[in-house]
């Protein structure tokens, strides 16, 4: 049965958007620095202050601090933005993940999808993450559902209007949910969604260990529009899967019965981290604010062109690109660690 309540899409107007600190040095060792000097220009470009008055024209913040000393950090750190601060302990700041899916009805009341957590396959097990959900739900003080099975934010993406995009390599793999069939986790994603129809990619980036997350390879910018990445250089390690990715779009028609139109941008290309692996990057792990669209970047080439086709796409919106490579050394971008809450009552 499908739920009345639904996930609206992320540009669709939010109240607030929920992140959490990253204070962990036994997980971000030296990179600690620079990935909380990016999630600070994050949070500005989500709240987006006008400099002309000094008021937000963005979103306000939801910040989870793990301590005192992490609070005070981030207090500095933040200094002048819509910032409330919650002492609330997590794993790590992937809350797209561990944060629970926030709803809304034709009432425009709000409410909240919590799922069960297993750190992506039992990859990454942290202390404190599983619990992350029942937390946040707490202090957003809204109507919990909750459902045993397992479900991450990053890996399905919502037109709010009835499709849901996923990929097979997440949600069929079975270190997820190995009872449950390709018919049955459908079934699930409506009732805990609102979903009418589930479109189903293949693969996700090579070593990306969220197993194929939609939301680094293809994102909903519009009703009936998707954008993915096209290959520009010989050697990107993901040439073919995207190729894949843009035919297996085009093929789609989503609930309302429309065809998918198909937005191309760049990739970053090879993105190697210190070690010379390559690494999951993407621009399509940008974050919809209400004012703003921020875009990951990475030191590559093709940083400012795909910077500047995403803009194209939310003309409504100043599109911008920060830097996210130190972000992306603990395994995401923008997108993996925030989790929008709506207003409510907008599906468009």
């Amino acid at each position: 049965m499908q739920s009345d309540n639904f996930q609206p899409a992320e540009w669709a107007p939010h109240s607030s958007c929920f992140l959490a600190w990253p204070s962990h040095a036994d997980l971000w060792r030296e990179n600690l620095p620079a990935a909380q000097a990016e999630f600070t220009k994050l949070c500005q470009g989500i709240a987006d202050i006008d400099p002309s008055t000094g008021k937000p024209r963005g979103e306000s913040l939801e910040i989870l601090v793990f301590d005192e000393a992490a609070n005070a950090d981030a207090s500095v750190a933040l200094f002048g933005l819509p910032v409330r601060f919650h002492h609330i302990p997590f794993g790590d700041i992937w809350l797209r993940d561990t944060a629970p899916i926030f709803l809304t009805n034709k009432n425009g009341e709000i409410s909240c999808a919590k799922f069960a957590f297993n750190g992506w396959g039992g990859k990454y097990e942290l202390p404190f993450d599983p619990e992350v959900s029942t937390a946040i739900a707490h202090v957003a003080d809204v109507p919990v559902h909750a459902y045993s099975w397992v479900l991450e934010g990053g890996s399905v993406e919502v037109d709010g209007e009835g499709t849901c995009l996923t990929s097979k390599q997440c949600l069929l793999n079975p270190n997820r949910n190995p009872s449950m069939d390709q018919a049955e986790i459908e079934k699930a994603l409506g009732q805990a969604l609102g979903v009418k129809k589930v479109l189903w990619l293949g693969d996700g980036l090579l070593n990306d260990h969220t197993d194929g997350h939609i939301d680094t390879i293809a994102r909903y910018v519009g009703p009936g529009l998707i954008a993915c990445m096209i290959a520009n250089d010989k050697d990107d390690p993901n040439a073919e899967i995207m190729e894949q990715i843009a035919r297996d779009l085009e093929s789609f028609t989503d609930a309302k019965g429309r065809k998918i139109q198909v937005a191309r941008i760049p990739s970053p290309g090879k993105v190697l981290s210190a070690e010379g692996e390559v690494m999951p990057a993407s621009y399509l792990n940008f974050y919809i604010a209400n004012s703003t669209v921020i875009v990951p970047t990475y030191g590559s080439e093709h940083d400012a062109k795909a910077v500047a086709a995403i803009a194209k796409l939310f003309p409504t919106r100043r599109t911008f690109g920060s830097s996210a490579y130190a972000i992306l050394s603990g395994g995401g971008a923008f997108h993996c660690i925030t989790q929008q809450r709506p207003t409510g009552g907008v599906k468009s």
